[in-house]
């Protein structure tokens, strides 16, 4: 069965290593098969590495992983042509889509040029969880930042938009990525930015924010917002959280939101 409502988790993990096969399925991928409800069968992923030029060697280890863990990997692939015949019904009927790191600028340029777009909505709409890691994060909301275009960090603008905020991943372990996302939502360039430290994930319930989740300790995520938006409450909810910085035209505050950890996986 789908997921009740159209649902998105959006993580900086979900991945790792183990002693046995070089990437194995963490806590994040396994929460966004708990999201979809699926029961009483192998539960489906349509895994998209549009970000990495479809490298094949990491399709086959995703779909190693999904061996090994008990699901049915489907890699979706848009080089040289789309690998499935009837990509727009092997997407709705996955359970989940998992979205793989990388150039999220061209991930989106091509996924217009084949309508996976409209197709991925559809998805959504219907239930299916979409999901995904950095790129695959960020594809999801109206921009974020990205080395899409060389070793500095920019902006990029013309995401899908199914989620109306900015997106900033790698929060806490790329040093250039905190104050860009301040200086990109101070000057207008991005709206209220929702941010994942690494290994920490987002559900959205619709375009709500719904629950933080994490599948490491200590790691946390965060909103970035202009502060005049909040000019009668500093700190809403007075526990200190709010920390204000100036950027471009505004200044900014970001709150930190703690996640609930999710079981560790063997």
């Amino acid at each position: 069965m789908p997921a009740s409502e159209p649902t998105i988790l959006a993580t900086s993990g979900g991945l790792r290593t183990s002693q046995r096969i070089r990437v194995a399925f963490d806590a994040l991928v396994h929460y966004a098969v708990d999201l979809s409800g699926v029961n009483g069968r192998r539960p489906k992923i349509m895994y998209v590495g549009t970000a990495i030029g479809d490298a094949e060697f990491y399709a086959f280890r995703m779909m190693e992983a999904g061996r090994v863990d008990g699901f049915d990997v489907t890699a979706l692939q848009l080089f040289p042509m789309p690998n499935l015949e009837d990509v727009a019904g092997a997407v709705l009927q996955s359970d989940v889509v998992w979205v793989m790191g990388g150039s999220v600028a061209n991930l989106l340029a091509v996924w217009r040029v084949h309508e996976l777009d409209r197709i991925l909505r559809d998805a959504w709409e219907s239930g299916v969880v979409l999901s995904g890691v950095s790129a695959g994060s960020i594809c999801w909301y109206t921009g974020g930042t990205t080395d899409s275009f060389g070793p500095e960090l920019r902006a990029v603008t013309n995401g899908l938009g199914f989620l109306p905020y900015g997106n900033g991943v790698h929060y806490n372990s790329e040093e250039r990525r905190r104050p860009l996302v301040h200086e990109l939502v101070g000057n207008g360039t991005l709206p209220t930015t929702h941010c994942t430290d690494d290994g920490v994930g987002l559900v959205y319930r619709g375009t709500e924010l719904a629950e933080v989740v994490s599948e490491v300790d200590g790691n946390a995520a965060y909103i970035v917002e202009r502060a005049r938006a909040r000019a009668d409450d500093d700190d809403d909810d007075g526990d200190g959280d709010g920390a204000g910085a100036g950027a471009g035209d505004a200044a900014v505050v970001e709150h930190r939101l703690e996640p609930r950890r999710l079981p560790t996986r063997a």
